[in-house]
């Protein structure tokens, strides 16, 4: 489920991305205007603008729902992952002897 939602959202992505470069800006009609672009469209001269929009809004609103729905996915391996640590009482450890010392250990000469 989880994978499938990936590879949802990452197409919705791409889909934003190339409605949102398929778009015209606000000023793009001033200069149709006068001549500098073509004001003839796929859709219409009007009617582009508002499919467009819409399709944008719509894949807009299914990339922040897909998004939740990762966030959710996210936060469930988490909860999964993390465990209460039970703190055991130390146990001590027996202290080891030292070695005796020999008469070369005793003057600070190093053995040979």
């Amino acid at each position: 489920m989880e994978f499938l939602l990936w590879v949802v959202h990452i197409l919705v992505a791409a889909a934003v991305v190339g409605l949102v470069l398929l778009q015209h800006g606000k000023g793009a009609d001033m200069g149709a205007a006068f001549g500098s672009g073509s004001s003839g469209s796929l859709f219409g001269a009007s009617g582009s603008a508002n499919f467009m929009s819409r399709a944008t809004a719509v894949l807009a609103t299914l990339f922040f729902v897909t998004s939740l729905g990762l966030t959710y996915f996210s936060s469930q391996k988490g909860q999964a992952a993390i465990k209460p640590v039970v703190q055991q009482p130390a146990v001590p450890q027996p202290a080891m002897p030292a070695a005796p010392l020999n008469d070369a250990d005793k003057s600070g000469a190093i053995p040979k």
